[in-house]
């Protein structure tokens, strides 16, 4: 049976939507293909329709998640009271924590990055460097530079607080962690406000 243009539009939709909430709950190499398409309710032959490799699919995904998380941190950072404190109290929850399927792909799969093929350890940077420069515009500096410098020293401790709490078995020690990176960022920021 012939599928419309329309039909194989929404099924590859569907593929890259589970695949990246696959991607981000198992890991990269946790997901076969099998999987990942009964997840999605399609065939395995369904899959080479519309990708060349479970690589371009993983790239796709991943670019389609890095935009999904831009989207949320500009809600997170336009809200107008204290948006950087809004974005590190969510980013550093147990709700994000607890769900790395819904939750931040460079946290999720930075550690299994960068043992990928080049597109998609540029997809990460290019979304890597986004949160970067939306990260600098809320944090005071004395220039254009060090507010880079502080906005990836910040980011990498967003996410290595939430790669931690994830690692550890002890539910306290968890918290612990995401209590402490959320002081040390929002504490360090409004002490250093002109």
């Amino acid at each position: 049976m012939r599928v419309s243009r329309e039909q194989a539009a929404r099924n590859k939709e569907r593929v890259i939507e589970t695949a990246d909430r696959l991607f981000r709950e198992r890991g990269f190499d946790g997901v076969g293909i099998d999987d990942l398409m009964a997840a999605a309710g399609l065939t395995r032959g369904g899959f080479y329709k519309s990708f060349a490799s479970k690589e371009a699919l993983i790239e796709t995904a991943c670019r389609q998640a890095a935009e999904r998380s831009q989207r949320r941190w500009d809600r997170l950072l336009g809200r107008e009271e204290d948006p950087l404190a809004t974005l590190v109290s969510s980013y550093l929850s147990m709700a994000h924590r607890d769900n790395p399927a819904d939750g931040c792909p460079y946290a999720a799969l930075a550690g299994e990055t960068g043992r990928r093929e080049r597109p998609v350890r540029g997809v990460f940077r290019e979304g890597i460097e986004a949160a970067i420069a939306r990260l600098s515009r809320f944090l005071p500096a004395r220039g254009p530079a060090s507010q880079r410098e502080r906005a990836m020293a910040g980011l990498a401790t967003m996410l290595g607080a939430v790669v931690l709490a994830r690692a550890v078995d002890d539910p306290h020690l968890s918290e612990e962690i995401l209590a402490a990176a959320r002081r040390a960022l929002l504490t360090r920021e409004s002490s250093q406000t002109p």
